[in-house]
């Protein structure tokens, strides 16, 4: 299953934008929290997007306080807490809700297209990844204690795969 390009997107900054931003690109879709046990996944996931971005590969970041009230800040308060703790480079967006009937679009989508262990929808926990092709495809979903440094090897086969037909 493709992800929709029409849907839309609010960067923490306010900014609305589409998905069709990243047509083309290799994605790692993130929900994230700042005071998780594994916020430090932050360190991890700029490291990758460094050596990736200029191959055609962004980590978008999506804060949600759903799991433990762990993001509990405004939109600033987090942008300033991730610029200046793990100076943080890549996309972040808006708050938003990854499960539950105020589920973002975005996340239906990446759910559906693959579900979790036994088959479960919901999000377990913050800091689970979505890897994205070129073309919309979700290839994978990872949990949160999938370390950043583990996705360098299924990063770099998305990167090598052409467009998709």
């Amino acid at each position: 299953m493709k992800i929709d390009y029409a849907t839309k997107l609010i960067r923490i900054s306010g900014e609305t934008i589409e998905m069709t931003f990243f047509k083309g690109k290799v994605l790692l879709i993130v929900n994230t929290a700042s005071r998780c046990g594994y916020t430090p996944q932050y360190a991890g996931l700029q490291r990758l997007y460094e050596r990736y971005c200029s191959r055609g590969f962004e980590v978008l970041g999506f804060p949600c306080n759903q799991f433990g009230r762990q993001e509990p800040g405004s939109e600033a308060k987090i942008s300033t807490f991730c610029e200046s703790e793990y100076q943080v480079g890549f996309p972040l967006f808006a708050k938003i809700r990854v499960n539950g009937p105020e589920t973002h679009p975005l996340y239906r989508q990446l759910k559906k297209a693959r579900p979790g262990f036994l088959g479960l929808t919901n999000v377990k926990w913050n800091f689970t990844k979505f890897l994205i092709a070129r073309d919309g495809e979700v290839l994978a979903r990872y949990g949160s204690r999938q370390a950043p440094r583990s996705l360098y090897e299924p990063v770099e086969t998305a990167l090598s795969d052409p467009i998709g037909d």
